[in-house]
């Protein structure tokens, strides 16, 4: 009788994921959300630095460091512009 009851207890386990599952992606994307929406959404949080851990210094490092990134990169951008496109 203990099959019966720990394959009650797999099941019951199952479920449960399978439920906290979709109350996860029930609450990161909303089925209407366009992709637009999303990629901006993410965009959003990666410079925010949301992924990083609860050290407050790896947090700002973070931000800073992708700031400085996306600066350099529109400096980049511009400057070959300039080189090779508007002659």
């Amino acid at each position: 009788m203990t099959d019966g009851s720990s394959r009650h207890e797999r099941e019951e386990a199952a479920r449960r994921e399978a439920l906290r599952t979709l109350d996860q992606l029930r609450e990161r994307d909303d089925i209407g959300a366009s992709a637009l929406t999303r990629a901006a959404r993410r965009a959003t949080d990666h410079f925010a630095g949301k992924d990083a851990a609860d050290d407050r210094i790896e947090l700002w490092g973070r931000r800073i460091g992708r700031g400085l990134s996306l600066a350099a990169f529109i400096a980049l951008v511009i400057y070959l512009y300039v080189t090779y496109v508007a002659r």
